[in-house]
């Protein structure tokens, strides 16, 4: 992959994909269309934010990100795709998975948390499972978000300096760079054996995270047989006439403190005392 995107080009198509994602959104509740969109991959190979800017615009109650935790005692000793099957989409439904039954063939094999019994089940069994759900009107997509040592390492790295973001490092996502070959190699056997005509899976280079999020979605939007809705124009009507209404006095409400007030006093106090005239406000 080439330098970074330049951030006015990446913003204008991030914001014209975001608009047809809208327009996809409105054909699968008109159409009664389900559709999984699995979103694997590399810790730190940055599906989180691809997911974030997916879901920008998009209506919670119709487009939802599924992001399970790791099974309870309970759910361990069920059929391995039982805690995924309550989560899949209902007539006019979108399901995002931050990881997903995947996670199998991936975190679990690499760190040992399943057995090679059932490591080896769960190969011979997804591929069935997931052409269950196809021939049942599923539209189900995988994408794999690929990024190398290196840059994995870089974002490792910037998370930890990060107090807001450090949460994002959890202990397994630390051994991932001791095991990066394990990784690589449980990867290459996953695709082999789950990359069906059915359901194949898409790699996304996500070296770039600009360059990846911006062909990940026009992929994704290439891959819904969406057509543009006619929807009606918002009417919004007139405000009837005031009818006698009295508020109670506004020293009666516990109102939250007027940081912002105190921000802004601040901000002129600093600039009388420098007289450079006000602070300007830096947006990233």
């Amino acid at each position: 992959m080439g330098k970074r995107l330049d951030k006015h080009l990446y913003e204008h198509e991030l914001k014209r994909l975001q608009s047809g994602l809208v327009d996809m959104q409105a054909w699968v509740q008109a159409s009664g269309a389900r559709v999984v969109v699995i979103f694997e991959g590399r810790d730190a190979a940055g599906k989180g934010s691809t997911i974030k800017r997916v879901t920008e615009y998009l209506n919670p109650r119709v487009t939802r990100i599924v992001a399970l935790p790791s099974p309870t005692e309970r759910e361990r000793t069920q059929w391995y795709f039982q805690r995924y099957v309550p989560h899949l989409p209902a007539a006019g439904e979108i399901v995002l998975m931050d990881r997903s039954w995947y996670n199998r063939a991936g975190v679990e094999r690499v760190m040992g948390y399943c057995t090679d019994a059932q490591y080896e089940r769960f190969l011979h069994q997804v591929p069935t499972f997931e052409r269950m759900l196809v021939e049942d009107g599923i539209l189900l997509l995988k994408y794999w978000f690929s990024v190398s040592d290196i840059e994995q390492e870089n974002r490792f790295r910037s998370r930890a300096d990060d107090h807001m973001r450090r949460w994002k490092l959890s202990p397994n996502d630390l051994l991932s760079i001791t095991k990066w070959e394990d990784y690589s190699r449980a990867k290459d056997a996953m695709i082999a054996r789950t990359d069906i005509p059915e359901a194949p899976w898409f790699e996304v280079d996500n070296e770039d995270k600009r360059r990846g999020r911006i062909n990940m979605i026009a992929h994704l939007l290439s891959q819904v047989p969406y057509t543009l809705l006619d929807r009606p124009a918002v009417d919004i009507p007139p405000r009837p006439a005031a009818g006698g209404y009295l508020r109670p006095p506004m020293e009666e409400s516990n109102y939250v403190p007027d940081v912002a007030a105190d921000l802004e006093a601040a901000a002129a106090a600093e600039a009388a005392a420098t007289d450079h005239g006000p602070i300007p406000i830096r947006r990233s």
